[in-house]
């Protein structure tokens, strides 16, 4: 295992404006050269005390990005507020401060990764935090110390104290030689990102701890995911949010994908109810650990047809970025997910014309919309 060096104050600076919700350690990353059952429990334990002693004690890495405040909301509606701890190395909104337990946690800190872990009696680990793709593209060395190295440090950590590990991969696992439509769960996969590599190498290594070590590690590919309270990045699937916000702001809308390209997306509140329904699933029900899931597929022509039945004046123009457009050619079109269905009851709520409603009455009405209403 390399150590990692020299990330340097440029590189923490990258971190803190990605988005991305993982931390840097600027000291070197143990190497892993034992197994999980070989480490030393030399960790002091603190006493907890907590009403909610029946629910799994819970820990988000990576708190701050897309998912991890909904889930972290959720999860505390579901097991008690202070059973559920985000985390991340950025400083939180007022609001996500004080909703309930806050803590700075940097992913390739092992020790102190270690010592949350045990004085917070953790059962339970999300694992968000990674640099995402265009991040990743722009300083490859990062991304792989904080998709790869950082993975790994929570991987022996969740196997030396018996956690359930829940890890996130994603559409982007899948490369150009898959199969496009559908793609199941079990195909070939070669990505052509540092992102889609990492979480390619994330699926296999959570499978062989799991074979290895017993470790419970669960694991849904997402795909591309749309929500109200996030703006677009511009990432290849966020032309799917951005549209909402200028068919109200403007009434004009230029996408960067062509009319006909089709992509799995799924609105956010899926997308955490699969988490949460992948993570209570009994063990022996799981015959895979990492599994698709998936809501709705659509092109932006279709998604423009049903914005326009509450913007009925909104003008769509197409400007295909070659990159983008790449991209999405390389990616399913439809994703299997009969066996996430057929194992542990998988179900979306959420289609094309319910997502559009929903998400017109989260960002506002207009007066367009009011009148097509």
């Amino acid at each position: 295992m390399p150590v990692v060096r020299n990330l340097g104050r440029a590189a923490s600076q990258l971190l803190q404006s990605s988005g991305c919700g993982c931390g840097v350690s600027l000291v070197p990353v143990r190497a892993i050269g034992v197994s999980p059952r070989q480490v030393a429990s030399d960790a002091s334990f603190h006493s907890v005390t907590f009403s909610e002693s029946d629910h799994p004690r819970v820990l988000i890495t990576g708190g701050l990005g897309q998912l991890g405040v909904g889930l972290a909301k959720l999860l505390r509606k579901r097991f008690g507020k202070n059973n559920v701890i985000l985390s991340d190395i950025r400083k939180p909104a007022d609001n996500v401060f004080y909703s309930g337990p806050f803590i700075f946690a940097d992913i390739l800190d092992y020790k102190n990764l270690r010592e949350i872990v045990v004085n917070n009696r953790i059962t339970w680990l999300f694992h968000y935090s990674a640099l995402l793709s265009a991040v990743g593209e722009a300083n490859v060395p990062l991304a792989r110390a904080v998709n790869i190295t950082g993975l790994h440090n929570v991987l022996d950590i969740a196997a030396e104290h018996n956690l359930r590990l829940f890890v996130p991969s994603t559409i982007g696992a899948f490369g150009p030689t898959s199969p496009r439509d559908p793609t199941p769960d079990l195909c070939i996969q070669r990505p052509r990102t540092i992102y889609g590599v990492s979480k390619v190498h994330a699926e296999l290594m959570g499978e062989y701890y799991h074979y290895r070590y017993g470790l419970d590690f669960r694991c849904l590919r997402y795909p591309g995911i749309i929500s109200a309270d996030s703006q677009p990045g511009g990432g290849t699937t966020d032309y799917a949010v951005q549209i909402f916000h200028d068919a109200i702001k403007t009434g004009k809308f230029k996408c960067y994908l062509r009319p006909d390209t089709r992509l799995p997306m799924m609105y956010i509140d899926d997308c955490l109810k699969a988490t949460l329904e992948i993570m209570d699933a009994p063990a022996e029900a799981l015959t895979m650990r990492t599994y698709n899931i998936s809501a709705m597929s659509f092109t932006p022509e279709e998604l423009a047809q049903e914005v326009q039945k509450y913007v009925p004046e909104l003008q769509v123009t197409y400007n295909v970025d070659q990159v983008r457009q790449a991209i999405a050619d390389s990616w399913p079109m439809n994703f299997d997910d009969s066996n996430a269905r057929r194992d542990w009851g998988w179900k979306h709520d959420y289609d094309l014309p319910e997502l559009v409603t929903t998400m017109f009455s989260y960002l506002g009405s207009d007066s367009r919309i009011a009148q097509a209403n």
